[in-house]
Protein backbone atom coordinates (compact mmCIF):
# COMPACT_ATOMS: atom_id res chain seq x y z
CA UNK A 1 0.00 0.00 0.00
CA UNK A 2 1.69 2.92 -0.85
CA UNK A 3 2.35 5.57 1.94
CA UNK A 4 1.13 9.38 2.18
CA UNK A 5 3.93 11.53 0.37
CA UNK A 6 5.23 8.72 -1.44
CA UNK A 7 6.32 9.25 -5.15
CA UNK A 8 5.81 6.63 -7.31
CA UNK A 9 8.61 6.00 -10.19
CA UNK A 10 7.49 6.49 -13.80
CA UNK A 11 8.77 4.33 -16.20
CA UNK A 12 7.98 4.49 -19.80
CA UNK A 13 6.01 2.11 -22.37
CA UNK A 14 8.63 1.66 -24.15
CA UNK A 15 11.00 0.16 -21.08
CA UNK A 16 7.88 -2.00 -20.29
CA UNK A 17 7.78 -3.44 -23.49
CA UNK A 18 11.52 -3.80 -23.36
CA UNK A 19 11.07 -5.43 -19.98
CA UNK A 20 8.68 -7.84 -21.20
CA UNK A 21 10.54 -8.77 -24.93
CA UNK A 22 13.85 -9.32 -22.21
CA UNK A 23 11.61 -12.10 -19.93
CA UNK A 24 10.63 -13.66 -22.93
CA UNK A 25 13.76 -13.95 -24.40
CA UNK A 26 14.77 -16.30 -21.46
CA UNK A 27 15.93 -13.42 -18.98
CA UNK A 28 15.29 -14.25 -15.51
CA UNK A 29 13.51 -11.21 -13.46
CA UNK A 30 16.74 -10.23 -11.51
CA UNK A 31 18.75 -9.99 -14.89
CA UNK A 32 16.29 -7.63 -16.60
CA UNK A 33 15.90 -5.68 -13.46
CA UNK A 34 19.39 -4.91 -13.35
CA UNK A 35 20.01 -4.51 -17.20
CA UNK A 36 17.20 -2.06 -16.92
CA UNK A 37 17.78 -0.41 -13.63
CA UNK A 38 14.37 -1.23 -12.08
CA UNK A 39 14.78 -1.39 -8.11
CA UNK A 40 11.76 -3.26 -7.86
CA UNK A 41 11.50 -7.18 -9.02
CA UNK A 42 7.96 -7.47 -7.86
CA UNK A 43 7.28 -4.13 -10.67
CA UNK A 44 8.23 -6.91 -13.56
CA UNK A 45 5.74 -9.60 -11.89
CA UNK A 46 3.28 -6.94 -12.52
CA UNK A 47 4.19 -6.19 -15.87
CA UNK A 48 4.68 -9.40 -16.95
CA UNK A 49 1.25 -10.03 -15.63
CA UNK A 50 -0.65 -7.38 -16.81
CA UNK A 51 0.73 -8.12 -19.94
CA UNK A 52 -0.28 -12.36 -20.19
CA UNK A 53 -3.89 -10.24 -19.34
CA UNK A 54 -3.95 -7.30 -21.45
CA UNK A 55 -1.58 -7.35 -23.93
CA UNK A 56 0.29 -4.00 -24.85
CA UNK A 57 -2.74 -1.85 -23.68
CA UNK A 58 -1.84 -3.83 -20.15
CA UNK A 59 1.07 -1.43 -20.24
CA UNK A 60 -0.17 1.86 -20.43
CA UNK A 61 0.00 4.00 -17.33
CA UNK A 62 -3.73 5.04 -16.73
CA UNK A 63 -2.70 7.15 -13.66
CA UNK A 64 -3.23 10.16 -15.23
CA UNK A 65 -4.91 11.63 -17.91
CA UNK A 66 -3.06 11.00 -21.39
CA UNK A 67 -0.92 13.39 -22.93
CA UNK A 68 -0.97 15.49 -19.83
CA UNK A 69 2.69 17.08 -18.94
CA UNK A 70 3.05 15.27 -14.68
CA UNK A 71 3.55 19.05 -13.99
CA UNK A 72 -0.02 20.30 -15.44
CA UNK A 73 -1.53 17.32 -13.34
CA UNK A 74 0.26 17.72 -10.25
CA UNK A 75 -0.64 21.56 -10.27
CA UNK A 76 -5.03 20.40 -11.51
CA UNK A 77 -4.92 18.00 -8.31
CA UNK A 78 -3.74 20.58 -6.05
CA UNK A 79 -6.34 22.77 -7.13
CA UNK A 80 -8.79 20.65 -6.72
CA UNK A 81 -7.32 20.07 -2.98
CA UNK A 82 -7.69 23.77 -1.84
Amino acid sequence: MAKKGQIFQYYSLETKKKAIAMRLDGMTKKEVAEALSIPDIGRLKVWMRKYREQGEQGLIDRRRKPDMPVEDCTRELEEQHE
